[in-house]
Order: C-alpha cells, then sequence, then structure tokens
C-alpha cells in the first residue's frame, strides 16, 4: 500500500513539475526558436556588456590619465588583425554553414571530424604565426603606433601577451560555432562573461602583485577559462575526438574564407589605423574613442548580434535545404524587429552620455565634452551596423563570401580616408564619423544585393515550406 502510495506520489510530483515547466517557459521561448535564441544570446550580451563596463572603469580608475589604458587597448589590434584574417575568415563564415548541413541530415560524426580538423589546423598555423609576430614584435611597433619610451616598451610587452590569448581565442571560437549550430546560445552567450571577469580579477587583485601587467595576466586567464567551459558545452552537445582530422569540407572552407580573408583585414585594419590616428592626438583619444565605441556596441549586441547570431543557424539550414521563402521570413523578421529595439535604445542612450560618462570614469571636464560627442556619433551606426550581422549572415548561409568582402573592404577604405582626412579638422571626432558613414553604406549595399540573391533563387526553386517557428 505505501509502494502504491509512493508511486502515485511520485508520479503526481512528475506531473506538477512538467507542468510548471511548460508555464514557467512557452516553447516559442525555447533556446532552439529564432525568438527564445535570440532572447538567450540578448541577455547574455547585456551581461557580458554590463561585464565590459565594469572592466572599463575599474581600467580608467587604477590607472588615471589614460596612458596605460590606451596602450593595453591599442595592444589587442595587431593580434586581433592575424586572428580575423587566418583564422575567424572560416570560423566566422563558412564553418556553421558547413556543419548546419550535416547536422540537417544527423551526420554528427562527420561534424566532429570538421570541427576537430578545423582546429588542429587553425592552432598551427595562428601558433607558427604567433611565435614569428612575438620575436618580430620590437620592430613592428613603432611602425604601428606614435608611443614613445615608456609606453612603446608597454605596449610591445601586452602586444606579446595578446597573441597568446588570441591562440587560446582559436579553440575558443571553434568550439563557439559548433555550439551557435547546435543552437546552445546560453554556454555560447555567458562564455564571454568569464572571459571579462578574468580581467577584472586582474585588475583588482594582480595589479597590486605584478603592476600594470595585472589586467593582461587576468586576460589570458580569463581566456584560458572561456575556452574550457565552451569545450565542455561542445562535449555535452555529443561531440567527440574522431579517429582522423581531415574532412573534405576543410578544402572547401580554404577556398570559401579566401575573400573573407580580405575582408576582415580590412576591418582589422582600420582598427589598427585608428589607433595610429588617435595615437598621435592628445592623451586619451584611444580611450575616448573605444569607450565611445564600446557603450555604442551594447546594442549592436544585445540586439543586432544576438538576432543574427539566434537566426544563422536556421538560415543555413533552411539554405541547404532550398527554402527560399523560409529565409526570406527570417531575414524580414530580424530586420524589423532590430529597428524596433534599436532606433528607441539609440535616442536613449543618447541622453543618457553623462551617466555613460560617470559610469567609466570619464564625467571630468577633461574627458566628458569629447567623450559625449563621440558617443553621439557612433550611435548613428548603430541600426546600420546591427543590419549588417544579419545581412552577412544571411550571404554566407549560401555559402557567398565574395560579395560580402568587397562590401567590407570598400566601406573600410571608405572609413579609414574620411577619418585620416578629416583628423586635423575636427581632431578624435572624425573617427567615429567614418566609422559610421562606413557602416551606413555597407549595410546599404549589402540589403539590396542580398534581397536579389534571395529572389532569383525563389524564381529558380519552388518553394512550398510552412512558415517558420
Amino acid at each position: 500500500m505505501f509502494k502504491r502510495y509512493a508511486k502515485k506520489t511520485i508520479k503526481a510530483k512528475r506531473g506538477h513539475c512538467g507542468i510548471l515547466s511548460r508555464m514557467r517557459l512557452p516553447h516559442f521561448l525555447h533556446q532552439h526558436r529564432l525568438l527564445g535564441g535570440a532572447m538567450a544570446l540578448a541577455i547574455t550580451q547585456f551581461g557580458a556588456s554590463f561585464a565590459g563596463l565594469i572592466r572599463d572603469n575599474l581600467l580608467a580608475r587604477t590607472f588615471p590619465g589614460l596612458g596605460i589604458v590606451d596602450v593595453y587597448i591599442a595592444s589587442f589590434h595587431p593580434s586581433d588583425l592575424l586572428l580575423q584574417i587566418c583564422i575567424m575568415s572560416a570560423l566566422g563564415t563558412v564553418f556553421v554553414p558547413i556543419l548546419a548541413a550535416h547536422r540537417a541530415h544527423g551526420r554528427k560524426e562527420e561534424m566532429s571530424q570538421v570541427l576537430f580538423g578545423t582546429m588542429a589546423i587553425g592552432g598551427l598555423l595562428f601558433g607558427a604565426i604567433a611565435l614569428v609576430t612575438t620575436i618580430a614584435m620590437p620592430w613592428l611597433a613603432p611602425h604601428l603606433v606614435r608611443f614613445e619610451g615608456g609606453q612603446l616598451s608597454l605596449y610591445i610587452h601586452f602586444a606579446q601577451f595578446t597573441l597568446l590569448t588570441n591562440l587560446l581565442f582559436v579553440f575558443g571560437n571553434a568550439f563557439g560555432q559548433a555550439l551557435i549550430t547546435e543552437q546552445r546560445y546560453w554556454i555560447y552567450g555567458l562564455t564571454p562573461i568569464i572571459y571579462t571577469a578574468g580581467t577584472i580579477f586582474g585588475t583588482l587583485f594582480l595589479t597590486p602583485v605584478v603592476g600594470v601587467y595585472g589586467p593582461m595576466v587576468g586576460t589570458v586567464l580569463g581566456a584560458l577559462l572561456f575556452v574550457i567551459w565552451r569545450a565542455a558545452g561542445v562535449f555535452r552537445a555529443g561531440y567527440r575526438l574522431p579517429r582522423q582530422f581531415w574532412h573534405p569540407d576543410l578544402h572547401e572552407m580554404g577556398i570559401l574564407m579566401l575573400p573573407r580573408m580580405f575582408a576582415f583585414g580590412a576591418v582589422q585594419m582600420q582598427l589598427l589605423l585608428f589607433d595610429t590616428i588617435a595615437s598621435g592626438l592628445d592623451r586619451g583619444s584611444i580611450t575616448i574613442n573605444a569607450y565611445a565605441r564600446n557603450f555604442q556596441s551594447v546594442l549592436v549586441g544585445v540586439a543586432g548580434i544576438a538576432l543574427a547570431q539566434s537566426a544563422y543557424s536556421l538560415m543555413c539550414q533552411a539554405a541547404a535545404k532550398g527554402e527560399s521563402r523560409r529565409f526570406r521570413i527570417y531575414v524580414e523578421k530580424g530586420l524589423l524587429t532590430m529597428a524596433l529595439l534599436i532606433v528607441p535604445a539609440s535616442t536613449i542612450l543618447i541622453f543618457a552620455a553623462p551617466l555613460a560618462a560617470r559610469l567609466v570614469h570619464l564625467n571630468s571636464e577633461t574627458w566628458y565634452p569629447a567623450f559625449r560627442i563621440a558617443l553621439m556619433l557612433y550611435v548613428v551606426s548603430a541600426t546600420f551596423e546591427s543590419a549588417s550581422h544579419l545581412l552577412l549572415r544571411g550571404f554566407y548561409a549560401y555559402k557567398d563570401t565574395l560579395v560580402p568582402a568587397i562590401l567590407i573592404v570598400g566601406s573600410a577604405f571608405l572609413s579609414i580616408g574620411v577619418a585620416w582626412r578629416f583628423t586635423d579638422r575636427v581632431g578624435v571626432y572624425a573617427l567615429p564619423i567614418g566609422y559610421s558613414l562606413g557602416q551606413v553604406v555597407q549595410a546599404v549595399g549589402l540589403g539590396i544585393l542580398l534581397m536579389r540573391k534571395v529572389n532569383a533563387g525563389s524564381r529558380m526553386t519552388s518553394d512550398v515550406s510552412p512558415d517558420p517557428p
């Protein structure tokens, strides 16, 4: 009798829990759905942005005068340039479409081969490049920035640290693309917070021990935790070390990544040259420009990138199956949602400039006027940059890397040219002006050309698939 009662109680509890689970989270908000995935990424992106805000505030408070902060920010761009060209040109474009094509047909073993084969090649390639660059950095640094004396020496050492950090990111970003393919957005989105927490830990607790190197050492530790956590998520999703690391798709990835190499290189070169320009202006110009851009990137990350990443795997699967109508719906819904979120948020951010400056410790009379104007100029680009993230992934879903590469390179050169031309007239404000103008041109061009591609695909196939979830 007791056993029967216990069984009934357990069943009742299970049924009750199941009802609560269904009541707690509607089906359309699950992370494998478009809206649910976007919400997961938006929440975690906001968390990452908030962690970045704490980091920026601590750096500005710990190293007043912004000279050390200028060096810290600028030191990442040479390594980022190499990472984007050599690795992310493949991972950020054609990697997810290839994995998604295998996932659509249930080929899990082949997905593992592609993932770990890419990591092996990428790790060896970037490791060799990082080693050579580390040795050559004392000769390269004077040509990259206009720092002198102690600032230049510190820049060299920081830049060498960032090469180690980005070597870890080769593996972390590969794992991240697999998580996107599997639509496991929570672990994908939480790991950047862990990475930033490493810098915060280093600034607070390691600076008293190792001096100005504290934030950089913490950054390396954060990158290590970033990789470990993502690796755990990938293995939990069912990926396993394959018997062989080579897969025929790796050859296709190598071909498709070539145009994207130029695109990523142009974007990172833009940031690098922005630092070159700003390092020749008043001290603090690099920090003011970077912090203003960071606030704008909160809007882009929470709304633009979150929606684009959430839609990416779905768009790839629709493109792989030839479902043009379904693909168009994802794009249109994504763009409309972005506009509805970012336009009012941009207006709020402009009026909140005094609060933003206070949060990053730039509210003094020395820094605030320049920061406020730079922030306003950057905010103009938020809607267009967000749209670009979605439209670019639309091209990559069709494994088209050439057209977006041409537009990205063109807009980057436009941004650099405008910034360089007007620096003497408007100082640091030339950087956000050039950046925003480039983003507008890029988004408009991508939108027009992607719709032409989708319309052409619709005419070639008879698409009768149901509306996407």
